[in-house]
């Protein structure tokens, strides 16, 4: 199933009944290395990273899939249905469908946590001799893992919290996007939990890039360290960047962010 980048996407079909969602696919072709583009919580395939790097593999004649998690962008679904598992599956069934060969993964925020249960999978997958596609590298942009419980419930005060367990869920106010809060759920907050890498050792097998902006407020560069330390010391670098925000979208930042790409593959 193919789809021109500029064109309309290819829709995959994923789940059954009340479960049942379209993801939106927009895979390029070309040669391997390839690059998959994991974003972010609330965002799309069509944000400044995710285009600038579709831009850069199209003049490098390099493979890229581009894609949105159900519940955004092009995808259908309701994003207060959404559970990091929900978004793991869909990532997984997105990567074994369209790539092959060696692959990049690029994740931003969210998609630094989905890209390194993605790799954990990937690497399971191929132990098992059922992937067609296996992992070059990780290029992480102020990487969340563990955020539904670090740097969300954790650092929610009483009332939020509150709030959640009674009512089911709780608006966050929003600086990104069009500023409209969005639904921070209890099944979200619970089922993540299933997923959290922090505490133990995370052997993703292949170089990571993991960039950090030091002005931060929504990922501290606190947590990128946390992440250090629970990758293997050899092959993985954390680049810090002094006057980076959250977005890392200024031309500087994606500049950096295609160099540690290209220098992985």
């Amino acid at each position: 199933m193919t789809a021109s980048p500029d064109d309309v996407p290819a829709f995959i079909e994923l789940g059954a009944g009340p479960s049942a969602r379209r993801i939106a696919v927009r895979p390029r072709a070309g040669k391997g290395p390839g690059l998959v583009w994991l974003g972010g919580f609330k965002s799309d395939m069509q944000g400044t990273k995710a285009l600038a790097l579709d831009e850069w593999a199209r003049d490098h004649g390099r493979a890229c899939v581009r894609f949105d998690y159900s519940g955004h962008g092009e995808s259908s679904g309701d994003f207060a249905d959404g559970t990091i598992g929900r978004w793991l599956e869909e990532s997984v069934a997105v990567f074994e469908r369209f790539c092959e060969g060696p692959q990049v993964l690029i994740g931003s925020s969210m998609g630094g946590w989905m890209a390194l249960l993605l790799a954990r999978e990937i690497r399971k997958r191929s132990g098992q001799g059922s992937s067609k596609a296996s992992l070059a590298g990780l290029v992480l942009i102020a990487p969340a893992p563990d955020f539904t419980e670090e740097l969300m419930w954790k650092k929610f005060p009483a009332e939020v919290k509150k709030e959640i367990e009674t009512k089911g869920l709780w608006l966050r106010p929003s600086d990104y996007g069009d500023g409209s809060p969005y639904p921070i759920t209890k099944n979200l907050i619970e089922e993540g939990r299933n997923h959290l890498l922090l505490g133990s050792a995370i052997d993703v097998g292949c170089p990571v890039r993991i960039l950090q902006g030091a002005k931060d407020p929504d990922v501290p560069w606190q947590h990128a360290f946390a992440l250090t330390h629970r990758l293997p010391a050899d092959d993985v670098v954390l680049t810090m960047i002094q006057d980076g925000d959250h977005r890392l979208s200024r031309p500087q930042d994606i500049a950096r962010i295609l160099a540690a790409v290209a220098e992985i593959g």
